[in-house]
């Protein structure tokens, strides 16, 4: 299974996402934001968290408008997987490949600790070694994680079983306590924790590496 981890000027988390897909059996390759076209035969684009660009304009607005955005949407359309985390997530909302978007936190502070996460649903990819309804620990880092989104979207996404994971102590305000949703064909994921910072006991925990793991065994089936 091969998988693709771009890298915008101001990615941090791009080694460590790397790292957690090498671990569960990906073939990975770091794709540089200039880049047009990613590398034949992707199955999984990870785009990861950081402050791209500095966060200027928008948290994600001008990573959205790199050349490799485009092949990322382009990736997404023909049905292949995608899955945004933190910084990746605000990109994923700005290229309109997942709804809604990532406001300033609720308390307008930045947010850096391990929170409770509950798996809203298993019918996913990526949450698929989840059981229904788990409650997991996974760490956050952000200033910009108040999810949003009008009260047809809010409906939409709670109607189709959309909401992957849901926030057991809401840390920045998110509407519907929602800490990551999925795209119509459930291929797309963007999420505001930090998976690929918890799959080693070193860590502090490993509950990310079900998420990790999941993903690679269901890529291989496909």
């Amino acid at each position: 299974m091969k998988a693709a981890v771009i890298v915008f000027p101001g990615s941090n988390c791009d080694r460590d996402l790397a790292v957690a897909l090498r671990a569960a059996g990906a073939d990975v390759r770091m794709v540089w934001h200039k880049d047009a076209t990613l590398p034949a035969g992707v199955d999984l684009v990870a785009v990861p968290g950081g402050f791209s660009f500095g966060d200027y304009l928008r948290c994600g607005a001008i990573a959205a408008q790199s050349p490799v955005s485009r092949a990322i949407v382009g990736h997404a359309e023909r049905g292949g997987y995608v899955l945004g985390i933190c910084n990746g997530f605000q990109v994923l909302t700005e290229t309109r490949l997942l709804p809604g978007a990532l406001m300033r936190n609720a308390g307008l502070r930045f947010v850096c600790r391990t929170v409770g996460l509950r798996v809203a649903t298993s019918d996913s990819a990526f949450t698929r070694a989840y059981a229904p309804g788990a409650v997991i620990g996974l760490p956050i880092a952000h200033h910009d994680g108040n999810y949003v989104a009008d009260t047809g979207t809010l409906a939409m996404l709670q109607a189709e079983d959309r909401i992957a994971f849901t926030y057991t102590g809401n840390p920045n305000g998110s509407q519907a306590d929602i800490a990551g949703v999925l795209s119509a064909n459930r291929r797309v994921l963007g999420m505001m924790p930090h998976p690929e910072r918890a799959v080693e006991a070193a860590q502090g925990g490993t509950d990310g590496v079900p998420l990790f793991a999941g993903l690679i065994s269901a890529l291989a089936l496909a």
